[in-house]
């Protein structure tokens, strides 16, 4: 896998990282019920940055007490005492140079488990496609989320300001990625056929934008002076196929809008991200980030653990390549390639049946 560039050092916002590797965030449910990190959680994160990531992202954590939880036992910075537990995980990754960049997300209408309410809310009342994911305990449908009110929206940008602030301030991270993708609420507000709103949080995909633009705003002043981001995707865990209605306009709007709200960074995240992003074009989904963002930051997601495709991100405009399931089966994915190292076979079998940290995971070199 890549050229030497993948392992040169990276300044993205502000924030120098030892190379260009990032651990991408992956859900599994580990925290305890109360979604408080774990000693397990610590040792899985910093397994990691001693095999040589740069930067590791973390898990989505949700960021109120009411809506925003999406699954049973998922970690939480929603007061000082989970954002103190966070700092056994941040603590390890500094140990090895590690950055840590806390992703921070409410699930909106995928909530299939939530301490705090019972009914999910969401841009508008209609049930989410597909089914429930079970390795995250969910079964069967998803059910059907009650509008939010202009409270609600209020309620979830704060949550998203608090979580930022105590991530900074208390936790220890090094930087913010807000969750815009995977159709959590962000994206349900950005997305066409889960917006049905006529307010003005609704209409045009300029309108739908206005929620992820507030976050930002409201993320950026609590968090100071580290970096700001946002991850973006056009497929959700419950519509792996989906593309942008808009189509290329969209990616001019969106990356567009991001850019003139000052993010520090754009994770793009795609099935295999070197593809082309619309049948009409050749562009793939980095190459128009970069076209529409061009003084910012991008992360690269997505299949991406071969020399030939990571290679082909970079040359798309992609700064950093964060990888996923190639990370969990090599947690010193970078020592290798540094090394010339083979690499391991992914295998499904660690996420299932539910998604946990298993003990192998653990075992600090």
């Amino acid at each position: 896998m890549v050229t030497p560039r993948i392992l040169t050092p990276c300044d993205i916002a502000g924030c120098s990282l030892t190379n260009r590797l990032a651990v991408a965030p992956m859900t599994r449910v580990s925290a305890t019920e109360t979604g408080h990190a774990t000693p397990e959680m610590a040792r899985y994160y910093e397994r990691f940055a001693q095999g040589g990531f740069g930067l590791l992202i973390t898990e989505g954590i949700y960021t109120d007490q009411k809506h925003s939880q999406g699954y049973p036992f998922q970690p939480g910075i929603t007061d000082n005492e989970q954002a103190q537990a966070w700092r056994a995980v941040t603590d390890g990754i500094h140990k090895h140079q590690g950055m840590a960049f806390a992703q921070i997300m409410h699930a909106g209408a995928l909530s299939q488990g939530n301490r705090f309410v019972e009914v999910p809310a969401a841009p508008s009342a209609l049930r989410p496609k597909g089914e429930q994911m079970t390795f995250y305990y969910g079964e069967g449908q998803y059910p059907v989320p009650r509008v939010m009110t202009e409270e609600d929206i209020a309620d979830a940008i704060h949550g998203f300001a608090r979580a930022a602030s105590l991530a900074i301030n208390s936790a220890g991270f090094d930087g913010i990625e807000i969750h815009g993708a995977n159709g959590y609420l962000l994206d349900q507000f950005l997305t066409d056929y889960t917006n049905r709103r006529s307010d003005r949080w609704g209409g045009t995909v300029q309108q739908r934008m206005g929620l992820m633009l507030e976050v930002v705003k409201a993320v950026r002043a609590a968090a100071g002076a580290v970096p700001v981001g946002v991850r973006i995707s056009q497929s959700k865990v419950n519509d792996y196929e989906h593309k942008w209605a808009e189509g290329e306009h969209a990616a001019e709007v969106i990356f567009g809008s991001l850019s003139d709200a000052g993010v520090g960074f754009i994770h793009v995240t795609e099935f295999e991200a070197w593809q082309p992003a619309f049948p009409a074009s050749h562009a793939s989904l980095v190459a128009l980030a970069r076209r529409y963002a061009p003084q910012v930051a991008l992360i690269a997601n997505g299949g991406l653990h071969t020399s030939e495709h990571a290679s082909a991100a970079l040359d798309d405009g992609a700064d950093i390549i964060a990888i996923g399931k190639a990370a969990l089966a090599n947690p010193d994915l970078p020592k290798r390639l540094a090394n010339r190292e083979s690499l391991d076979e992914f295998d499904a079998a660690i996420l299932g049946p539910i998604a946990n940290i298993k003990s192998s995971e653990l075992a600090l070199a």
